[in-house]
C-alpha cells in the first residue's frame, strides 16, 4: 500500500506536467512542424495555415492565422484582406487512456449465459492541437464592405499592442515574485 502512493503521485505530476505545456509563439512552421504557412493560389489569392502547438486555444490559432494573412497583404503591397474560407480542425494528443470492463464465459464444456460491462473514463493528461486554414483574397484602396474584411495594418498594429501588453504583464509578474522572495 506504502509503495503504490509515491508511485502513483509520481505518474499523476508527470501527467500534470506534460498537460501543462503552454501556448508556442507566433512564428513560421519549421519542417511542417507548429507555425505558419501560406502558399499562393493566384494573384490576389493565398491559402494561410497555422498549426497551434499543444495548449494553444483555437481562438489564438485563428488570431495567428489572421496576423500572417495580413502580414502576406502587406508584403505583396495590399491594404486589406478578406477571408472567403475558413476550416478549424482540432485533435487530441497523447495521454493515457483509462478504461475497465467486466464480464463472463464458458468454461469447460459447461456453458453459461454472460453479461459483460465495459466504460472509457477519458484520457489523462491528453492536449488539444489546433489548426487553422484562411483563403483570403487581398486588395488595395478603399476596403470593401461586409463581413471577413479586414484592414491589414490594424491587424498587424493588434497584434503588436496584444505582444506588447503580455510582454509587460509576464515583466510585471517578474518583478512581483522578486520583490515577495
Amino acid at each position: 500500500m506504502f509503495k503504490f502512493v509515491p508511485i502513483s503521485l509520481l505518474i499523476l505530476l508527470t501527467l500534470t506536467a506534460c498537460a501543462s505545456a503552454g501556448p508556442a509563439d507566433y512564428s513560421a512552421a519549421n519542417g511542417g512542424r507548429f507555425g505558419f504557412s501560406d502558399a499562393k493560389i493566384e494573384t490576389g489569392r493565398y491559402r494561410v495555415i497555422y498549426k497551434g502547438s499543444g495548449g494553444v486555444p483555437p481562438f489564438v490559432v485563428e488570431q495567428f492565422a489572421l496576423r500572417r494573412a495580413a502580414e502576406l497583404t502587406l508584403e505583396n503591397d495590399q491594404d486589406w484582406f478578406r477571408v472567403v474560407g475558413k476550416q478549424v480542425d482540432g485533435d487530441r494528443r497523447g495521454g493515457v487512456s483509462v478504461g475497465g470492463g467486466v464480464g463472463s464465459g464458458r468454461v469447460g464444456r459447461r456453458s453459461s449465459v454472460g453479461v459483460g460491462v465495459g466504460g472509457d473514463f477519458g484520457t489523462i493528461g491528453s492536449r488539444a492541437f489546433y489548426e487553422v486554414t484562411l483563403e483570403i483574397l487581398t486588395g488595395m484602396g478603399e476596403q470593401p464592405e461586409g463581413e471577413e474584411v479586414y484592414n491589414a495594418r490594424s491587424i498587424i498594429e493588434n497584434a503588436t499592442l496584444r505582444q506588447n501588453n503580455d510582454s509587460q504583464s509576464q515583466t510585471n509578474s517578474n518583478a512581483s515574485a522578486a520583490t515577495t522572495n
